[in-house]
């Protein structure tokens, strides 16, 4: 298309892999039998190119991949580990050759692959500034007229004249994107360097990648392994698997895939079930009944926490409550249930607690769920579960604008509706 200003046709990257043999005690006789093979195997075998050769082993990083971007347009391209996310981009930027295929680029390419690539590690940064804009084409009249940009987006001032051997793998990170984002290319590609920095850092290089894209019509390929930053960055997005496009579509949809993915089997769906052996006053089984499959839900949408309680010994003051924790083992909403007229406060069984919540707007990532099943008038905790219940919250579909709001430590919920406890 006349527009696009990347194409690329059956693509493939095939590596050799080289592995060694095992090695082992080995005896005079074990010798003389291996020579006499070879000595067989060259001289009187005729030689076949195409024999098995057990040390060696092809590896597709990629095979067949085929897609076009447009100018202007933010990609994401994500994948597990090993999927071929570096391996494309390395292609795309010319650092490698591909094994078969063919790619079109128009305009210049700046890329940021790894820490300090492009730098020399005894030149200050000052002299890195103008070595590196140099390798990405820009003339020293262009470098000098965005100095001053690029030093104060990277807020190294102080240690501008200093040997980048000196500086932290954030310091290095904060400069290389700095030139990558202001010598104007017509295309930036970014691999997962960012988690580098702090998330101060970070925000303000989706910021700026946004701008390169939305307002600048420049054309950003970007990997990263947070949902969030692809969720708020790009509107495509590849799904790489196996060395093959799983998906190229809208980002929402990729997401999930993605995230679904990741899960193993056993965790699936978001669901508890006691042991066997429980015995007393004791949470029977938990379950999330998120908005969409998998124990994926999207932000702002309804959502359930479904729990059933297994009482032998009813008691006035049990009291029963859960809350939802991040990654990072952080408490971030607590929700109680204590109703003195609770039937499992009078009598044994099987009760079902339901805790519905219209509009769940935590911030994108992995939560799990903790419980308490307590005895208030002797403070006693009966039972408390941690890290059930696994699910994921995405922001796949949400307007940017609506949650710039948000930082890691912010969330909003709607007022939870407890419903009334009914005996299994």
């Amino acid at each position: 298309m006349a527009d696009s200003v990347i194409r690329v046709e059956n693509l493939s990257k095939k590596y050799i892999l080289g592995h060694q043999k095992q090695e082992r005690y080995t005896t005079l006789r074990d010798t003389l039998t291996e020579q006499a093979k070879a000595f067989q195997s060259r001289f009187l075998k005729p030689r076949d190119r195409h024999t098995y050769n057990p040390t060696r082993e092809e590896f597709w990083a990629l095979k067949d991949v085929s897609f076009e971007i447009k100018q202007g347009e933010a990609i994401g391209v994500i994948g597990r580990n090993g999927a071929g996310k570096s391996t494309l981009l390395k292609l795309l930027s010319r650092i490698t050759e591909p094994t078969r295929g063919n790619i079109i680029a128009k305009g210049r390419v700046a890329s940021l692959l790894e820490v300090g690539t492009g730098f020399h590690p005894e030149l200050t940064g000052r002299e890195n500034i103008y070595l590196n804009g140099s390798i990405l084409g820009m003339s020293r009249a262009e470098i000098k007229k965005k100095f001053d940009e690029i030093v104060a987006f990277a807020e190294i001032e102080k240690f501008l004249d200093t040997p980048v051997k000196r500086y932290s793998s954030g310091m290095y990170v904060r400069l290389a994107f700095s030139v990558a984002a202001h010598l104007e290319p017509e295309i930036l590609i970014v691999d997962e360097v960012l988690a580098v920095g702090d998330s101060a850092f970070q925000k303000k290089c989706l910021g700026k990648m946004g701008d390169v894209s939305n307002k600048e019509g420049r054309t950003v390929l970007f990997v990263s392994h947070s949902m969030q930053a692809i969720a708020q960055l790009t509107k495509r997005c590849i799904l790489l698997s196996q060395g093959n496009i799983q998906f190229d579509g809208h980002s929402d949809k990729a997401v999930r895939l993605y995230l679904s993915e990741q899960k193993n089997d056993s965790e699936k769906l978001p669901y508890y079930q006691a042991p066997a052996n429980k015995i007393n006053n004791y949470i029977a089984w938990a379950r999330v009944h998120t908005s969409e499959e998998q124990g994926i839900h999207c932000w702002g949408k309804f959502i359930t926490f479904e729990f059933a309680l297994h009482i032998t010994q009813p008691h006035e003051t049990l009291w029963f409550s859960f809350n939802v924790v991040n990654e990072l083992q952080q408490s971030i909403c607590i929700f109680w249930f204590y109703d003195a007229k609770a039937p499992f406060r009078r009598e044994p069984g099987d009760f079902i607690v339901r805790c519905e919540i219209p509009k769940f707007k935590l911030y994108m990532g992995s939560y799990t769920i903790t419980t308490w099943l307590s005895e208030i008038r002797s403070n006693t905790v009966l039972e408390n579960i941690s890290n059930i219940c696994p699910f994921e919250v995405t922001m796949h579909g949400i307007e940017r604008e609506e949650c710039q709001w948000q930082s890691h430590e912010c969330m909003y919920l709607e007022e939870a509706v407890w419903h009334s406890v009914e005996k299994n």
